[in-house]
């Protein structure tokens, strides 16, 4: 059976303050889910990492046109609130509140309104108005220092577990607690997702077991950061590389049969011989090509994968056979996750193009006068100084360089 809509959020009315990085991916993921999403983006303000057209994170959305520094600009938007569930933005602190946006006269429009914060520092704390990344969110946690090897500086996870993983997964967690909570209760809130908060919390597991002294605080030195000769990996004779993670006994056990080295292979549990376990699995790993590898493990629970790049692994097999990636409007990208049995997913729209949907937005929301022209600025509004990226003309939010979320 299926349940008519486009997924579990079918019915949830979600309104985004338009930025780049956490609060759109963010967003997106409550879209994936069957929210209805619409992004209010500002007048004039070019794609601000990508064409629009590409910006796959804005799929699934709809997209209206609104100038907070109008004299009218702020009202649409509480009036978008009054009519919403959930509000996304992502400004520097104080900055929403200064636009005539913030929690507070939101939640006097709406008080079941739950209204999501999302930035690096948080809304409180000596950093909370600096300007940061990524890189340096989760440099202060001590999450980029666990990452690469001990000789070499620490290996930067592109944006994905700041941005993404500490920031995105959090507030989208924190907005469905919310809102559930406001379902029950009648009252909204604030949530205050802050990326280093949310990193700090990825590494629960980790500071479990530094606590316990089974991890050292040194990169390349443990059991799941490369130190350990069975999890990490290895270099082929081609140049490229196979992931190996074969931690329980019965998978390395598979592991060292198959790669043809159990009878020179030490003990796994040896520690000081981990140096020449590794040498051994490296040198035996250079005699084949990555795929010729894949084939001799294919099928096998030796926990071995070929690291493939992000254009080959849309066409790996068992990706294939998931739909683990989809292809819409010419451009492949990974499918919604997670999948529900009964309230499906799916790719339903591409990326939304600023302001081309107001008058479908309008009608949908009961907004009349929403794609009327904007009325002049605001006497003294300036610029939104919003938390984000250094490529942003209006020092707007989220994601990859910024002037600080």
């Amino acid at each position: 059976m299926t349940v008519a809509g486009h997924g579990p959020l079918s019915g949830v009315r979600v309104v985004e303050l338009a930025g780049i990085g956490p609060g759109p991916f963010a967003a997106m993921l409550l879209a994936d889910l069957g929210a209805d999403v619409v992004r209010v983006d500002r007048p004039g303000v070019p794609g601000l990492v990508v064409d629009p057209e590409y910006d796959i994170t804005n799929r699934n959305k709809r997209s209206v046109l609104i100038d907070l520094k109008s004299a009218d600009g702020p009202d649409r938007v509480l009036r978008l609130a009054e009519r919403a569930d959930v509000l996304i933005e992502g400004y520097r602190p104080g900055v929403a509140e200064r636009l005539g946006v913030g929690p507070e006269v939101c939640l006097a429009r709406n008080p079941k309104l739950v209204y999501g914060r999302m930035t690096g520092w948080g809304q409180e704390g000596p950093l909370a108005h600096r300007a940061g990344h990524d890189i340096a969110y989760i440099a202060l946690t001590g999450t980029l220092g666990m990452i690469g090897s001990p000789d070499q500086p620490p290996a930067v996870p592109a944006n994905l577990v700041g941005d993404y993983a500490g920031g995105s997964l959090y507030l989208v967690v924190g907005v469905l607690a919310a809102l559930h909570h406001a379902r029950a209760t009648g009252t909204g809130q604030v949530v205050d997702a802050a990326i280093v908060d949310g990193t700090a919390h990825l590494s629960s597991m980790i500071h479990g077991m530094l606590a316990a002294g089974g991890w050292q605080d040194r990169r390349g030195a443990n059991l799941l950061d490369g130190g350990c000769p069975f999890y990490g990996t290895y270099e082929t004779a081609d140049g490229r590389y196979m992931a190996v993670g074969a931690l329980e006994q019965q998978f390395y056990e598979e592991f060292v049969r198959i790669f043809g080295i159990e009878e020179e292979a030490p003990a796994r549990k040896d520690r000081s011989r981990w140096a020449e376990l590794r040498e051994t699995v490296a040198a035996r790993f250079k005699t084949r090509t990555r795929d010729e590898w894949a084939a001799v493990f294919e099928g096998s629970d030796a926990c071995v994968a070929p690291v493939l790049s992000l254009r080959e692994a849309p066409h790996h097999p068992h990706l294939a056979a998931r739909g683990t990636f989809t292809d819409h409007g010419g451009i492949t990208q990974p499918a919604p996750a997670p999948r529900f049995s009964v309230t499906h997913t799916s790719v339903r729209g591409g990326p939304a193009q600023p302001g081309a949907d107001a008058a479908e937005v309008a009608r949908d929301w009961d907004i009349p006068d929403l794609t009327a022209e904007p009325t002049l600025p605001r006497d003294g509004a300036g610029p939104p100084d919003r938390s984000g990226t250094a490529v942003d003309p209006t020092g707007g939010t989220g994601g990859t360089g910024g002037s600080g979320r």
